[in-house]
This record gives structure tokens, C-alpha cells and sequence, in this order.
């Protein structure tokens, strides 16, 4: 049987209703996008939220509210997708980048708290695969280190530390400690990608925490004017009889959601509950089939989190990246497709010509080198589990275990 990576798990409900909406008459941004976004607040437990057209879009409109700028620095883990950080770059503030822990693939909390400085306006942190970080520890830090911080504008007065502006793009329907993911960090940014649990084809959604001072339907209503070209009238209010007028107060972006892509979004929302127990069905099986191997994996659930279960990420210890490559392709010959999450940000030449060294940056090479994403999605058949679980037992086996004598890891 053939086993593709990740495909989106679309059927009839999202049909019928992009159907609706295009025969609605309303496509671009409208009463589907407002639907949507009410419901994302509802589920994580925020008062506002706005969708835009992507997770990157929205972390960047979470930088331009914060006001982050030139001079500025963000600190941004190297273990992760390029889109982490190149919103940094975007509204043109320092990139820092630091490493992940030693056995971890959350950042190194400790190379944080030394990271930051007068210039840091927000730590970026990444819920890889779908795995809440430590945002207790997160939140200690800037809270510790907030005699350091200079605000720039009202909203950094009003937090009077770093923003901790989290990267969610795997971990919509993550939950920390009884809060869903989406309510913890300052602001979140979710993916609705193609490949992600929950799609809208082309999307996400930026949620935040109320602010005390601060009014949410302003940031909301600044978040619009940065979506649509700071047109202070979206098409929806300027379609009203006689309300054509409308003004452009800035010269900003175009990154709004459309109601076809919402209506998507719609009819996922009805089924995601299932989705995510799926998910976590398929991961339990992983788990028991591969960790008496020695193979290490995410912590999807344990008592004090419950992952979205995005991607199931997973290390064989004593591999070199040449036999980690290798298990790859005996895996596709078996006609199951893997991936690698993620080849670390100094490892590509955008971040190369920044000044980034991976030598700088061990814990996350040695991660890379013998890592392995397995296909995790709700479209795999139990015969497809198996399937998975038979090809990867059988040629891991011939690799050995951890504990027998073969090198640990491999290195830079």
C-alpha cells in the first residue's frame, strides 16, 4: 500500500460548504472569516482573534502591534521551520538565534534567560509537533530579566517585560495544564496549511491573552487596518448602501483571509474533536511499537499537557545522518513517504549569510542528524499503521539499539 507524508483530510462537509460560499456571492473576506474567528476564540479561551492568510502573516502582525522594529532583537530557537524567524527579519529587527536543550527540542531555557538584553522585545518559542513548551519557565524568565526591558510603545508599557509571541503553528487543539493552547503565550500563531490537523488550504490565526490596559478590539481593529492595506473599511462595510467612502490611514500589508478558505475552516471545526483522537489513537500505537526499540519521541501526553498530536517526531540513537537518510529511503521503497523535522536554521544558506554558524549550535545538529518524521494524519487506515510500524520495526532493528555499543549520535 502506498502511505503519502500528509495529505489534507478534506470531504464532503468542507466541499458543501466552500460551495455555499461561492455561490453565497461573498468570497473575499466577510461573515464566514468573522464566523471563524469567533469559534477559534471560543476554543482556546480568548476574547479576540483575527484569521489571516497565513501562520507567518500572523506572526509577523503580532510584531507589528508590538511595535517591534530596527534595534530591536528576538530571540528565535535554530531548531525549527524557516518561518519562525524570518518575521524577524521582515520588520527588520535582530534575529538571535539560540540552541535547543541537550535532550530536548525546546530551547535552551537556560541560553534564553542569557540571551536577552536592553535591546530583546519578544522571545519566539516553537510547539514543535504539536508538544506545548515550557511556558511556565518561558514566562519566569522575562518576568526575571524585565529590569532589562525598554518599551517602545503602549503595548510594551502595558507588559513592562518581553513578549513572548509563541510560534503555534502545529499545536491548534494543544492543551498546557488545563489551558488551550492559544491562551498562554502573549500572542499565538496558528497554521491552517494544506498539512496541518486542521485546514483551511492557505491560513491561520493569531489569538492573544488580554493585556490590562490595553483594548483588545483596538489591537483587533489595528490587526484589520495591517491585513488590508490600512484601509479603514473592509469590503464587507464598504459594500453597505451608501458607505463606499473609506480612508487609507497607512501604507501597510494585504494577508486577509477569504470566506472561501474560512468555510473550509468551518466545516473542519465540526470534525476536529475526532481528528485530534485519532490522532492520539495512532500515536499511542507509534509509541508502544517504537520505544522498547530505543527510538526516542515527542512527549505527546503526559499529566501536564496534551499535544495536537501534529507530527509524530521521533530519533533513532547511533545513527549517522547517512543511515538516518538511508532509513528514509528503504521506508519510501516500502512506499511509505518520511520527512526530517527540521534541518536546523544555520544550516541553510539564508541563515549562513546572516553570520550563523551550526557549529554554534550542537544540541540542535545532533537532533537533525539522526532524526525521522513518521506519516501521522487522519486519512491512515489501521492496515496503514501497521504497515508503517512492520517497515520501520524491521529496519531500525538491523541498526541495533542504544544499547548495543554502536556510537551515540552523531556530530558536527
Amino acid at each position: 500500500m502506498k502511505i503519502t507524508f500528509s495529505p489534507p483530510d478534506v470531504g464532503e462537509e468542507e466541499i458543501r460548504e466552500v460551495a455555499e460560499a461561492l455561490r453565497s456571492g461573498w468570497i473575499t473576506t466577510g461573515p464566514r472569516t468573522k464566523k471563524l474567528e469567533q469559534m477559534i476564540a471560543d476554543r482556546v479561551g480568548t476574547e479576540r482573534c483575527v484569521c489571516l492568510n497565513s501562520q507567518t502573516a500572523c506572526a509577523e502582525m503580532a510584531l507589528h502591534v508590538l511595535g517591534v522594529g530596527p534595534g530591536d532583537e528576538v530571540i528565535v530557537p535554530a531548531y525549527t521551520y524557516t518561518a519562525s524567524a524570518s518575521v524577524v527579519c521582515h520588520v527588520g529587527a535582530g534575529l538571535v538565534l539560540i540552541d535547543c536543550g541537550p535532550d530536548s527540542f525546546e530551547m535552551d531555557y537556560d541560553a534564553l534567560e542569557r540571551a536577552i538584553n536592553e535591546r530583546t522585545k519578544a522571545v519566539i518559542p516553537v510547539d514543535l509537533g504539536g508538544v506545548p513548551c515550557d511556558y511556565d519557565r518561558i514566562f519566569a524568565i522575562v518576568e526575571k530579566k524585565k529590569s532589562l526591558f525598554r518599551p517602545a510603545n503602549a503595548i510594551q508599557r502595558a507588559l513592562g517585560r518581553v513578549a513572548v509571541c509563541a510560534d503555534t503553528a502545529h499545536a491548534f487543539g494543544a492543551v498546557r495544564h488545563g489551558r488551550p493552547v492559544g491562551s498562554i503565550a502573549d500572542f499565538s500563531a496558528f497554521s491552517f496549511h494544506a498539512v496541518k490537523n486542521f485546514t483551511t488550504a492557505e491560513g491561520g490565526a493569531l489569538t492573544w491573552r488580554t493585556i490590562p490596559g490595553i483594548d483588545n478590539d483596538e489591537i483587533y481593529r489595528r490587526l484589520q487596518l495591517f491585513s488590508l492595506h490600512g484601509q479603514s473599511k473592509d469590503a464587507l462595510a464598504k459594500s453597505q448602501l451608501g458607505a463606499w467612502e473609506y480612508d487609507i490611514v497607512g501604507p501597510w500589508y494585504k494577508c486577509n483571509m477569504t470566506d472561501v478558505a474560512a468555510a473550509m475552516g468551518l466545516a473542519q471545526f465540526r470534525r476536529y474533536p475526532a481528528m485530534l483522537e485519532r490522532r492520539r489513537a495512532i500515536i499511542e500505537r507509534y509509541d508502544e511499537a517504537f520505544r522498547p526499540l530505543g527510538v526516542e519521541t515527542l512527549p505527546h501526553y503526559t499529566d501536564g499537557h496534551a499535544s495536537s498530536g501534529h507530527l509524530y517526531i521521533c530519533r533513532v540513537p547511533g545513527i549517522s545522518p547517512q543511515e538516518r537518510n538511508d532509513v528514509i529511503i528503504r521506508m519510501a521503497q516500502a512506499e511509505i513517504a518520511c520527512n526530517v523535522h527540521y534541518k536546523p536554521l544555520p544550516m541553510h544558506t539564508a541563515y549562513r549569510e546572516m553570520g550563523f554558524d551550526i557549529q554554534d549550535f550542537p544540541n540542535a545538529y545532533a537532533h537533525f542528524a539522526n532524526e525521522i518524521t513518521l506519516p501521522l494524519h487522519t486519512c491512515l487506515t489501521d492496515e496503514m499503521v501497521d504497515w508503517v510500524i512492520e517497515n520501520f520495526t524491521r529496519i531500525v532493528r538491523e541498526y541495533g539499539t542504544p544499547t548495543d555499543g554502536r556510537k551515540d549520535g552523531a556530530h558536527v
